[in-house]
């Protein structure tokens, strides 16, 4: 089953270039431009990772990074931060809201790619850890 990939970013230009590589990759990428429809967005189809801009126009991404940090069924998506916002402080509040890396624009297109193809395998390893416990 293909992957789904919520890309949150208020620049078009952003958003284009994710879909683009990302969909080449195999991905399926929905696209939200602010916070408010990016929560929308993820309590209708939850997507299996999102990349996370944190400049918005209405609620930034820290707020979005915390509030879906805070919901059960949304408190296990892996969040990846892509932002230009590159200051020390900003990374280490990224991650310590819950994003489980950060990225800084501009981004390399293939790096990209790669992060987001490594975390959603610790992911499905993680979900599949309890069944191999439970099968041996």
């Amino acid at each position: 089953m293909q992957a789904t990939i919520l890309s949150i970013d208020d620049e078009r230009d952003i958003t284009d270039l994710v879909r683009f590589h990302l969909t080449r990759a195999g991905f399926d990428v929905q696209t939200a431009a602010s916070g408010r429809e990016a929560l929308e967005c993820i309590e209708r189809h939850k997507p299996d990772l999102i990349l996370l801009d944190l400049m918005l126009p209405d609620i930034d991404g820290f707020g979005v990074c915390e509030i879906l940090r805070r919901q059960p069924e949304t408190s296990t998506i892996p969040i990846v931060i892509l932002s230009a916002w590159a200051t020390q402080g900003a990374h280490y509040l990224g991650l310590e809201l819950g994003a489980l890396d950060y990225l800084t624009k501009p981004f390399s297109p293939k790096e990209l790619v790669e992060r987001v193809r490594r975390l959603l395998q610790l992911k499905e390893a993680r979900q599949n850890e309890p069944m191999k416990k439970s099968a041996s």
